[in-house]
């Protein structure tokens, strides 16, 4: 059997489960893994990925040049992304190149909701300020507020939006949406009844809490920034679990210092390992990156990546097979 290389540039692959590792293994494929535990620059990207016919990927940037490069040395056939969002993927060059892409988008909605949902809990309750207070020798108890009665405003009504406005609503939150990649409404009825859709402007100054859950991308460009957050109530609060890039770090930063925000709690950001200044602040919260971090969605998203790896380089070999007869 012939092997092949198969690179891995996702930071954490089989670290808490050996299955994924194993079935590239019994594929007959040779798995190359991330080498620095961190999101890999281009030029890392193409180094580590060359000679491989498949990518087991994270969120490095598969841009146009990556990929071409890849193509032309290795005859790169499959990317198969560990996680939902593909915008870090060119996929007009992909299918150019004629580049199979695959995601797995199910097994991250649970997980992220969850962390999302935390996250509001711990920022209403001010749950992160008391523990490091307390662990610093102050017993400092701080007035929190109710999630019950709150208004939450929902930016993305895809699958992660619609299970967070649900989860919020079965706890007694009043829950809207927005969906400002979506501006032609195509948003499923049966899903949003419950709720009531806003425009992103009327939906800001509207709620007390923002949650965001959107894949912007060049073609559908979403950007929250100093106009945004001067929109927002006094003393609201936003969580970003999404993608790093939506968000203006320095004018919520100013926001927050200023008091026009109460708090803040993201896991994503502009530049990763995050390195700014928000870390300066008791009223934000700050996770590395962890929306998928739950073992059972971890290992489910990992093995769905590589059967999807798997099926993809078949349909390759059985394209290329149909050809040469």
């Amino acid at each position: 059997m012939t092997i092949r290389k198969i690179a891995v540039t996702t930071t954490s692959f089989a670290k808490y489960a050996e299955e994924p590792l194993q079935l590239l293994k019994a594929g007959g494929f040779e798995p190359v893994l991330n080498p620095y535990g961190r999101k890999l620059t281009g030029r890392e990207v193409v180094d580590i990925c060359r000679d491989a016919v498949g990518i087991i990927a994270g969120t490095e940037d598969l841009g146009a040049d990556v990929l071409e490069r890849l193509f032309s040395s290795s005859g790169l056939r499959v990317i198969s992304r560990v996680g939902t969002g593909l915008d870090n993927v060119d996929l007009k060059t992909a299918e150019r190149l004629g580049i199979k892409v695959f995601n797995t988008p199910q097994w991250p909605v649970l997980a992220v909701s969850e962390l999302t949902v935390g996250l509001v809990l711990a920022l209403l309750r001010k749950i992160a300020r008391m523990d490091c207070a307390l662990k610093a020798g102050k017993w400092d108890k701080l007035m929190g507020n109710l999630l019950f009665g709150r208004k939450a405003g929902i930016v993305g009504f895809g699958r992660i939006g619609k299970r967070v406005a649900k989860m919020l609503s079965a706890l007694g939150a009043v829950v809207a949406f927005s969906d400002p990649l979506d501006p032609l409404d195509r948003v499923d009825s049966a899903d949003s009844e419950d709720f009531s859709r806003m425009q992103l402007n009327e939906l800001l100054s509207w709620a007390d809490i923002i949650t965001i859950h959107v894949s912007a991308s060049k073609e559908n460009p979403l950007f929250i920034g100093d106009d945004e957050f001067r929109l927002m109530k006094k003393g609201a609060c936003i969580v970003n679990v999404a993608r790093g890039g939506l968000l203006d770090e320095g004018a919520l930063y100013a926001a927050l210092k200023e008091g026009k925000l109460s708090g803040a709690a993201l896991d994503v950001f502009q530049e990763e390992p995050y390195r700014g200044n928000l870390v300066e602040l008791q009223n934000v919260i700050l996770t590395p990156h962890i929306g998928s971090y739950a073992l059972e969605a971890r290992t489910g998203m990992e093995m769905d990546a590589v059967k999807n790896l798997i099926e993809g380089l078949v349909d390759c070999e059985k394209q290329t097979d149909g050809i040469s007869r």
